[in-house]
C-alpha cells in the first residue's frame, strides 16, 4: 500500500509544480476525493455509467489524482495532449466479486493524443464519451457505453464531424476505429479461483463506429444523423473452457489467435473461431448496435429522438438469415433461395431536451428499453432433424468462449444488463440481459454554482434464455444528486462539492440506499 500512495503523492507535487510554472502551454489538474456509505450493495446510480470507478462495498472511497498536459505544435495546426489519472481506493480488500474496486491502484488513463485538422490518433486508456445520447442523464449505450473502465488501445479517428466534398455543408462524417487489449486478468483470475467457470487472459480488444449527419444546423435547425457502433474480443486464452475443438478434446484452457489475420477478421467480421466447425460463425466474439438521432438545435431548444439497436450477430443485425438448407445428407448445403426474417423487437427509443434560456429544468430525459426478444427463444442453429435455420436465441453481452462484453465485471454498453461484478459465485456472466425499462431523468441549474440532477428506473428482468429467472424480478432505482461550485471570489475557489442520495427498491438488485460525497479541487 506504501508504494501506491508514494507515486499518487508524487505524482500531485509534480503536475502542481508544473501548473505554476509553466504559462505558454495548456495544464488543467483535478484532485478529488469520494466517499460512499450504503446500508447493503451500493444502489445502481452510486455506482454505474462512471467509467468503471465504482464499487459495490457497502463502505468504499477513494483518492484520485488528474492531469492533462496540452501543447500546440507547428503554427498550432498540432495540438498534443498528455493525460494521467491515478485512483488510491481507500479500505481495499483482497481481490474478490465484492472488493472494493478490484484494485489496490488504479490507473484510470493515461494516453498520448495528437490532435491535427479533423484527425485524432489515441495511444493508451482514456475516457470516451457516448455519441447521440446526453452522458449525465441518458442510462446508456447498448454497445460502446460509459459504465466500464476503459480498454488501453490504439484509436484512430475522425472525431470532429468533416463536411463531405460537393454537399454543401448538408452531408458530414466522424467515426474511428480502435484495437487494444483487455487488462482485467487479474480480476477474473481472482473471482473464477476454485470454480468451473471460465475466464480469459490477454483479450484482444476492437472497436469502430460510424456516423452519417444529413442536415446543416447553421442554416436549418433539423438534422439526422445515423450511425454503426460495433465491438469485438478476440485473442488471448481462454481458462476452464468447456468445448470439444477438431480432435476430440474437452475442457482445459485453450489459446486464441492473435495474428495479422485475426485482427483483419475482427475488423470485417468474418473467419471462424477453433472448435466452432459446421456452426462457425465469425472469429471472436462480434457485437454492435444500429443507431439514429433526429435533433432540432435553435436559439431556445434542442430536442432530440434516438434510436439504439443492438445486435450480436448477422440475424439481429440484418433482420434476415439464410434458411434454404436442404435434407438428409445435404442437411447443411445451401439448395434454395429463402431467408428467414426477424422483427425489430429489441431497442433503446429516447427523448432528450435541452432548455437553453430556462435553469430550473434545463435537461429532461425519457428512454424505453426492450431487450426481450433476442431473434426467439427456438434454438440457435439448424439440425439434421431440425431443417428451419431460426438462429434464435442470442445471450446479448455473453458468449460461449470469450468473457463477454464486460471489462473488470463492469458491462462496457448499459448499465441495465446486470453486470457480472453483482455475481456471488464466481460466474463471469450476465445473468439478466432480458428485460424492459423505462428511465426518466432530469437536471437544472437553479443558482449560480449549483447544479442537480434526479434519475428515475423501473427494469423488470427475465434472466437469459439459458438460464431464466423462476419468476421475473424487478427493481426501481433512483438518484438525487446535488453539486456546488465555489465562486471565484469564495475562499475556496477552485472547490466543487457534490451529494448523491441513491436507492433501489426490489427483488433484481436488493434494497439499497446510500449516500455519496465527492470533494474536487481543480486547477486550471
Amino acid at each position: 500500500m506504501k508504494k501506491p500512495i508514494f507515486a499518487l503523492f508524487c505524482f500531485c507535487y509534480v503536475t502542481t509544480a508544473l501548473a505554476q510554472d509553466n504559462q505558454e502551454d495548456s495544464l488543467s489538474i483535478g484532485l478529488e476525493m469520494q466517499g460512499s456509505q450504503s446500508n447493503s450493495t451500493t444502489p445502481l446510480w452510486l455506482n454505474a455509467n462512471k467509467y468503471g470507478l465504482s464499487s459495490l462495498s457497502a463502505s468504499n472511497g477513494y483518492l484520485r489524482a488528474m492531469a492533462e498536459y496540452d501543447k500546440n505544435l507547428f503554427n498550432k495546426e498540432l495540438l498534443v495532449k498528455l493525460g494521467a489519472d491515478l485512483v488510491l481506493p481507500i479500505g481495499y480488500k483482497s481481490l474478490g466479486y465484492r472488493s472494493n474496486y478490484t484494485r489496490n491502484f488504479i490507473i484510470q488513463q493515461a494516453y498520448l493524443e495528437a490532435d491535427w485538422k479533423y484527425g485524432v490518433l489515441t495511444v493508451g486508456a482514456k475516457q470516451q464519451p457516448m455519441e447521440l445520447k446526453n452522458n449525465e442523464l441518458s442510462s446508456g449505450s447498448q454497445t460502446l457505453g460509459i459504465n466500464a473502465s476503459p480498454v488501453p488501445q490504439v484509436r484512430l479517428g475522425l472525431n470532429r464531424y468533416w463536411n463531405v466534398p460537393y454537399t454543401k455543408e448538408w452531408l458530414s462524417f466522424k467515426g474511428h476505429i480502435a484495437y487494444g487489449m483487455m487488462v482485467d486478468a487479474s480480476w477474473e483470475t481472482a473471482v473464477a479461483k476454485g470454480s468451473v467457470y471460465k475466464h480469459n487472459r490477454y483479450t484482444r480488444y476492437h472497436e469502430k463506429a460510424g456516423y452519417l449527419r444529413i442536415g446543416n444546423e447553421e442554416k436549418f435547425p433539423l438534422s439526422l444523423t445515423l450511425g454503426l457502433e460495433m465491438g469485438g474480443q478476440f485473442g488471448g486464452t481462454v481458462y476452464n473452457w468447456i468445448g470439444t475443438d477438431e480432435n476430440g478434446w474437452n475442457g482445459g484452457n485453450k489459446r486464441f489467435a492473435s495474428n495479422f489475420k485475426s485482427y483483419f477478421n475482427v475488423f470485417t467480421g468474418t473467419g471462424a473461431d477453433k472448435g466452432e466447425d459446421i456452426y462457425s460463425n465469425a472469429e471472436g466474439n462480434i457485437l454492435g448496435s444500429w443507431v439514429a438521432r433526429l435533433n432540432w438545435n435553435d436559439e431556445n431548444i434542442e430536442v432530440g429522438a434516438y434510436f439504439d439497436h443492438f445486435f450480436e450477430d448477422h440475424s439481429s443485425m440484418f433482420f434476415l438469415d439464410y434458411d434454404g438448407y436442404g435434407s438428409g445428407d445435404e442437411w447443411n448445403t445451401k439448395k434454395d433461395n429463402r431467408y428467414f426474417r426477424y422483427d425489430m423487437k429489441d431497442a433503446l427509443v429516447g427523448i432528450d431536451v435541452k432548455l437553453k434560456k430556462f435553469r430550473y429544468v434545463n435537461q429532461a430525459v425519457v428512454e424505453y428499453m426492450n431487450t426481450r426478444y433476442q431473434c426467439g427463444p427456438i434454438y440457435h442453429d439448424h439440425t439434421q432433424s431440425v431443417g428451419t435455420h431460426i438462429c434464435g436465441r442470442d445471450n446479448y453481452y455473453n458468449h460461449s468462449q470469450f468473457p463477454g462484453w464486460q471489462h473488470w465485471g463492469q458491462v462496457m454498453g448499459n448499465p441495465l444488463y446486470t453486470s457480472p461484478i453483482y455475481n456471488s459465485n464466481g460466474s463471469i456472466y450476465v445473468r439478466n440481459n432480458r428485460f424492459k425499462a423505462w428511465h426518466f431523468a432530469l437536471a437544472g441549474d437553479p443558482v449560480d454554482g449549483l447544479h442537480y440532477r434526479a434519475k428515475l428506473t423501473w427494469e423488470k428482468g427475465y434472466g437469459t434464455y439459458d438460464k431464466p429467472f423462476y419468476h421475473p424480478l424487478s427493481t426501481t432505482s433512483l438518484l438525487v444528486e446535488g453539486s456546488y461550485t465555489f465562486p471565484a471570489t469564495s475562499v475556496f475557489n477552485r472547490f466543487a462539492v457534490t451529494l448523491a442520495y441513491g436507492a433501489d427498491f426490489g427483488d433484481l438488485l436488493g434494497d439499497n440506499s446510500g449516500a455519496q460525497l465527492t470533494v474536487r479541487y481543480q486547477i486550471k
